[in-house]
């Protein structure tokens, strides 16, 4: 049974620092990690080594854009661990606009292998959000339903995990597990966030939240809801990617075979 989840934002995007950068998987709105970023994917890895045997992670769970893997792998290898592929982690993409396609989604993890070594492929998602977005409250439902799935899912073995998301992810999965979806809280890149189970009930406690004390320079750029846009009292909308308005969103939310070779 899982005891403790910690829960890490992906590092320092290299379109914050370049706006020509270039996808490495050539998938659209899948920037790599700048420099900076993969400093402090190294630092997160580093922290983890750092600590007692019966307090690191025991399998980790990562968002399938590159920039989560990326920031994933170090404390992968680090730990010699396997690096799990979970679309359930992906990042929110507000609803999109009508008429202009579908939001991105990556390749299953089995593709993913070739970018990163520490990636196995035995996990199958047991999550995927809409390729049509997300308003708030369905970015909060999903980190629900995800985790009343995946918590049970994961073999007992693992008494301790690692999620590595995205900003809003990351957030909305804080607040679910300690049910307060209202609870205000900002995310610095690969921040940590630590949950264990409650000794005094059948919940979650937050032992730290988006924690950058791990981090020589702390806890950078900083997002929160508070920063998204809203217009008439709704999120507004994002475009969707160009040729995809022929798509169709086939496969969404909770998948029934939890194939799993943990």
């Amino acid at each position: 049974m899982i005891e403790t989840i910690y829960i890490a934002r992906h590092g320092f995007r290299m379109n914050w620092v370049n706006s020509n950068w270039k996808s490495v998987t050539g998938l659209p709105r899948d920037p790599p990690l700048a420099a900076f970023g993969e400093t402090q994917a190294q630092e997160l890895a580093d922290y983890f080594l750092s600590l007692p045997e019966d307090q690191r992670p025991t399998a980790i769970f990562s968002s399938p854009y590159y920039r989560c893997l990326q920031t994933a792998h170090p404390t992968a290898v680090a730990l010699s661990l396997p690096l799990y592929v979970e679309h359930g982690l992906s990042e929110w993409y507000s609803p999109v606009t009508p008429g202009t396609g579908l939001h991105p989604r990556p390749s299953s993890a089995a593709s993913l292998e070739q970018y990163f070594s520490s990636i196995d492929s035995s996990w199958s998602s047991i999550y995927y959000p809409p390729r049509k977005g997300e308003d708030v409250e369905e970015v909060l439902k999903r980190a629900r339903d995800f985790l009343d799935l995946f918590v049970p899912a994961v073999p007992e073995k693992h008494k301790r995990v690692l999620l590595v998301s995205h900003a809003a992810t990351t957030i909305a999965l804080a607040r679910a597990l300690l049910k307060n979806p209202e609870m205000p809280l900002r995310v610095g890149c690969c921040s940590l966030t630590e949950v264990v189970r409650s000794s005094e009930s059948s919940g979650w406690e937050a032992k730290r939240l988006a924690d950058g004390a791990h981090l020589k320079e702390g806890a950078a750029r900083e997002w929160g809801f508070e920063h998204i846009e809203i217009a008439n009292g709704q999120v507004v909308p994002d475009p969707g990617v160009p040729g995809t308005e022929d798509e169709v969103d086939d496969l969404v939310g909770a998948q029934v075979a939890l194939a799993s070779n943990l």
